[in-house]
Formats: C-alpha cells, structure tokens, sequence
C-alpha cells in the first residue's frame, strides 16, 4: 500500500468536501487540482473516483438533516410527516430536469465540455451573476429603507429586532424564506437551473443557489434545498459512474479500495465543516465573496494554461 497515493486522495478529499457546498465548482477544482497532484491509477478508476468521492460529501448532508429528512421520525406528529414527505416530493420533481438532460449527455459532456478554459469562463460567468444579483438585492435593500411605509407586513418589527446586516435584510424581503416554504414551481425552477451545472466549472450548488435567488428564495432557503438535492443526484451520478466503471470489465483492487474508502470518508468530515460554515456564513452575508473568488480562480486559471503552453 503505497502511503503517498493514501495522502493524495486524502487531499483529493478535502478539496471535494469544501468544493462541493460551496458555490465554487468541486468538479472545476478538482480537475484543475489534478493537473497538479495525479493519482497512480487507470484514467478508467479517475472518472470513476472523481464522481463517486462525492458520495462522501452526500453523507454529511445525510447525518446533519437527518431528523429534518426522515419522515417516520418519533419526534414528529402527523402534519410535520405530511411536510417531510412533501420535501422530498419537491426534492425529486426537481431532479428530473438535470437527470433528463445529464444521462443522456452525460458522455458527451465529459468528452467535449472537459477543457480548462470552459471550467474558466463557467467559474467567471457564474462568480459575475452571484455579484450582479447580490448587487440587484442590496437595491432593493435600498428602495423599501426608502419607502418605510410600504414595506411588507412581516417587516414591521422594532428596532431591536431589525437585521443589522444588508444580507439579512435582503433575506427579510425573500418570499420563501425557509426550504419548507419553498412552493412546487419554484422547486421545479431550481431543478431546471441545476441542469447548468453539466458544464464543468458552473457548479451544481452554484447553479442551484442562484435560482432559487432569482426565484425568490432566502440565502438559507437556496442552500438547504441545494443540498437536499444533492442527496439523489449524487446517488444516481455515483451509480451511474460505477456501472460504467464495471461495465468496462474493471474491478477494485484492494489499493483502489483503499484510494476510494480515504476520499470519501476525508470528504464526509470535512463536508460537515463546510455545511455547518455555509449556513453560518449566509445567515448574515451574501454570496459576494464567492462571485469575486470564482472570477480571480477563473482568469488565474487562463492565465496558467496559456503560459503553460
């Protein structure tokens, strides 16, 4: 057992579990971490790994909202039942667009859409729209502080109680301000947004928090619903992923197990960070600095491979 290719999937890993809830792009950072750290193994087990890492990641969402998600919770009385299993209802109606559109191109995808300066110019495309919305958001801040009169009922609160922050605020105006709030045609209009995220470097959380932005969602909303989605689409990517790989007469030899087992559970920790951040994070800012971050990763990323030649 080699311990250096145990180190490299372990960072392969950390870069999945702090990627993957973050709207940055895990599959853009960890091709683009690839052309860096490479592990010893067949381009077929690669594929497979770097789709099948995530099921990882999906764990933590598993563990942190498991009372949330489960519908036969003891805790529950019948209404908050009925309300789980309507959750999950709009969780899966949302993952059909993605799953219509990314089976069947999925192989296309992965051989023509694979290049570094479309991960690039999906990174600063999507980091500008998460500053252009944020932006459009603080306006509106602005205009009801304006129009103290004319702003909505729930709003009226004292003084003590006001947001300070213009991200809270921007969320106060939110028409669905928690993910049990989030109506059917807004759960189907982020699953359509999550069909963006086949592009490499687009992000499939970036994708999906900016819709439910556009749509009418709070931060906190966007997120949670994001990563409910994540929990079939990834099941179904990895299933995919490994019947592929077998398929192809491929087998795990126990080194692979091994590669395989220390990227998933190193992204299941590092997941649970990252979750417990992001919730943190928006309940009082934007999406700002991930918009900034995608653009700088994505003109460094141009840079690179244009002087690499």
């Amino acid at each position: 057992m080699d311990i250096l290719e145990l180190l490299k999937a372990a960072l392969f890993g950390l870069v999945e579990g702090i990627t993957e809830w973050l709207p940055v792009s895990s599959t853009g950072h960890m091709l683009l971490l690839n052309e860096f750290v490479k592990l010893n193994v067949s381009s077929d087990f690669w594929d497979m790994f770097l789709v099948v890492i995530q099921l990882g990641a999906i764990l933590a969402v598993c563990v942190l909202y498991f009372d949330k998600l489960n519908p036969f919770s003891s805790h529950k009385d019948a209404q908050e039942k009925r309300a789980t299993w309507t959750l999950w209802a709009k969780v899966i109606v949302a993952c059909v667009p993605a799953a219509a559109v990314g089976i069947p191109l999925d192989d296309w995808m992965e051989e023509h859409l694979g290049s570094p300066f479309v991960v690039a110019a999906a990174l600063i495309v999507y980091g500008i729209a998460f500053i252009l919305i944020e932006n459009a958001r603080e306006r509106k801040v602005a205009q009801m502080a304006a129009r103290p009169a004319k702003r909505p009922r729930h709003l009226a609160t004292t003084t003590s109680q006001a947001p300070q922050t213009t991200a809270e605020r921007a969320d106060e105006l939110a028409r669905m301000r928690d993910v049990d709030s989030i109506t059917w045609p807004t759960a189907i209009g982020i699953g359509i947004f999550q069909v963006l995220s086949i592009v490499p470097g687009t992000s499939r959380s970036g994708s999906t928090i900016i819709g439910g932005l556009l749509l009418g969602c709070s931060r906190a909303a966007a997120a949670e619903f994001t990563f409910f989605l994540a929990i079939p689409v990834m099941f179904g990517a990895s299933a995919l992923r490994l019947v592929k790989f077998f398929l192809k007469g491929n087998t795990f030899a126990a080194d692979e197990w091994a590669i395989l087992g220390v990227g998933c559970v190193v992204a299941f920790v590092v997941s649970v960070l990252s979750i417990r951040f992001l919730m943190s994070f928006v309940r009082k800012h934007d999406f700002k600095p991930f918009g900034w971050y995608r653009i700088a990763l994505g003109i460094a990323v141009i840079a690179y491979f244009l002087l690499r030649g």
